[in-house]
């Protein structure tokens, strides 16, 4: 049995910063991820996208701001489970939770606290006969190292910012990109269209619209997809990669079957307070919740994450009271015992 104060399903952004304010608060954090590394889709998903709206990081990649989220809260000496799935829940009489996984894993908290994203994801494929054939072999649903399309031919398709973005992208990477979408219109950032239209006038993108691959070829890996185009006859493009940006499928998983009152896929909390659900002691935070007004940004999820660890301290230690001090006057003390201190001359300004 694992025991800690605060357990995190989820260890993306907002599940790791929450390990920090919690430390804050000497209150112990332990994660549970499905994935087998920190950073939920950040490292999973697209580890080397630029993110452009965390303050003071005019740009970072997804997965340089884990790697800066892990070492903020290494002094606070975090566990975690990884590769297992939280899948079931069992209130005990003191008030406490226990937390199994799929791999039979049992931990066991005062606090639980929500972080799972959007939850699990699958990606939507497209309806291509022998397209599982070829998975590995030459088609991709995410990008995960660029440089594995390094003088390489790729198609993608699709017309989401994620489409958009990757064709770009792989301008300065791949030997030729080709992207295809069914229609002339592109739901993405109206500045990457742009870009899109600009990068094949100069001919550094072949686009093709609207229209759908069909079919792929190659026998052992890639080799071309047939490409149906309104208006013409069917044709080949050669290719190394094909790779089919629709997007990914949202899922709660087992936790859609813990009691929890659930809207449009996400977890309902009451946002004027503490971001609680309807189950006194579970918590949600980040993408996973909803609440009138939510925006779906990791910056708005570590607001979420700092107002639940109030909550959840005050739940825990009911009869303390805690004293809020900002960083920039007591520093920051780990539990191993090393302080980081505010500088003196902020001490004596506040002073």
């Amino acid at each position: 049995m694992i025991e800690t104060d605060i357990l995190i399903i989820g260890a993306g952004p907002t599940g790791l910063f929450t390990v920090f304010e919690a430390g804050l608060l000497k209150l112990r954090c332990h994660l549970i991820d499905a994935l087998a590394q920190p950073g939920g889709q950040c490292s999973e998903i697209y580890p080397k996208k630029p993110i452009y709206d965390i303050p003071a990081y005019p740009e970072i990649l997804a997965g340089d701001l884990t790697k800066n989220l892990m070492e903020q809260i290494k002094q606070f000496e975090p566990g975690f489970t990884l590769g297992e799935r939280a899948d079931t829940i069992e209130k005990q009489e003191d008030g406490s939770f226990i937390v199994t996984t799929n791999k039979g894993t049992k931990h066991k908290a005062a606090v639980v606290a929500i972080a799972g994203g959007l939850g699990s994801f699958e990606p939507r494929k497209p309806q291509i006969e022998n397209l599982s054939q070829f998975e590995d072999h030459g088609v991709e649903y995410m990008i995960k190292e660029p440089e594995l399309y390094r003088d390489k031919d790729v198609v993608i398709a699709g017309g989401g910012d994620s489409a958009l973005d990757w064709s770009i992208f792989l301008t300065d990477v791949a030997k030729s990109v080709t992207l295809i979408h069914r229609r002339n219109e592109f739901r993405g950032a109206l500045d990457s269209v742009e870009k899109v239209q600009e990068l094949k006038n100069l001919g550094k993108i072949n686009l093709i619209t609207p229209a759908e691959v069909k079919g792929i070829l190659g026998k052992d890996h890639v080799t071309g997809v047939v490409v149906e185009q309104k208006g013409s006859e069917p044709f080949i493009v050669d290719t190394d990669h094909f790779i089919p940006l629709f997007g990914l499928a949202p899922k709660l998983g087992p936790i859609a079957n813990w009691g929890l009152e659930i809207e449009k896929n996400a977890i309902k909390v009451n946002n004027a307070l503490d971001y609680q659900t309807n189950i006194p002691g579970i918590y949600a935070i980040g993408d996973v919740n909803t609440y009138p007004g939510k925006l779906k940004l990791i910056l708005c999820g570590f607001h979420e994450a700092t107002l639940m660890c109030q909550s959840a301290y005050k739940r825990i230690y009911p009869d303390k009271k805690y004293v809020m001090k900002y960083t920039t006057v007591g520093g920051v003390t780990g539990f191993d015992g090393t302080k980081k201190e505010a500088p003196k001359a902020v001490v004596k300004a506040i002073e």
